[in-house]
């Protein structure tokens, strides 16, 4: 495809899972109605972000993937003809937990699922409580708008990530995110521009958004949206979503720009493999 038209979705946490399950239908219904051909939602869409705290009661958060959230959006997938990168709480089986993507082709198929590799342990964000790291490597899935890669939040700091999945073949990677002030605001704006432009494709990354206080109180962190779309060259593809406020961005690819920036920027002809032993080094 020539074009494709991608939204991500920034949203507010209700206070429930079948909320925020019926929530994302409706605003995935909407996308479609803009024309949209991908969606993909915020990291761990259905639930809070729970990794302010560490409590055991959120692992009942977790599913099987595939499971009864990746076939309710498998079924809506189907009916609107669109491609969706799910991010769920996900259970291999009892007490082995995984913050995973799942990816449904247009015609409601299943393609697979990503499971994020870095899990970071710091303050308000305590995720090796809940989970394990990725053991998937970094997949691209052939899909009915082209070869999507994903990483979810926090492996967006690590630069081989990115570099593995293009090499891999992506075209459009989902970054889903649930990042809040600090250190972050800054990387928020340089890594993901720079990940595009060196390795020559289209980054989309969604954020949470909001302090979800109906769930955790003054512990409550600011989730500061600006979901983004950036493309081959690394530019923005429009405005930033708001920092404050819900909202389903929607942004036009122009796919061709991949042929072009990696014909004019030979980044890939270019790299040294044989020199980067000490990267791979523990």
């Amino acid at each position: 495809m020539d074009q494709v038209t991608v939204a991500l979705t920034q949203a507010f946490w209700t206070g429930d899972k079948e909320s925020m399950i019926d929530k994302h239908i409706a605003l995935m219904r909407r996308a479609s109605e803009a024309g949209a051909n991908i969606i993909c939602f915020q990291e761990l869409f259905y639930g809070p972000y729970f990794g302010i705290v560490q409590d055991s009661k959120f692992y009942d958060y977790a599913e099987s993937v595939p499971g009864p959230t990746t076939e309710r959006f498998a079924e809506l997938a189907r009916e609107l003809s669109m491609v969706v990168v799910l991010p769920v709480y996900e259970e291999e089986h009892t007490g082995v937990l995984y913050n995973t993507a799942a990816v449904i082709d247009a015609d409601g198929t299943y393609l697979g699922k990503y499971r994020k590799n870095h899990i970071p342990h710091l303050d308000r964000f305590w995720e090796k409580f809940y989970f394990k790291p990725g053991n998937l490597g970094w997949p691209v899935f052939d899909t009915a708008v082209g070869r999507v890669g994903v990483t979810i939040c926090y492996d967006r700091h690590f630069p081989e990530g990115w570099r593995a999945l293009g090499l891999g073949g992506a075209e459009i990677v989902f970054n889903p995110n649930a990042s809040k002030p600090g250190q972050s605001n800054r990387l928020w704006e340089l890594e993901q521009p720079a990940a595009a432009g060196d390795n020559g494709y289209f980054v989309c990354v969604p954020n949470r958004v909001g302090r979800e206080t109906n769930e955790f109180g003054e512990a409550a962190v600011d989730f500061y949206g600006t979901s983004y779309v950036v493309d081959p060259m690394g530019n923005f593809v429009g405005e930033k979503a708001s920092s404050t406020d819900e909202e389903l961005l929607i942004r036009d690819l122009d796919m061709t720009m991949i042929r072009r920036t990696r014909y004019d920027w030979q980044f890939y002809r270019d790299r040294r493999p044989d020199t980067y032993a000490p990267i791979s080094a523990p």
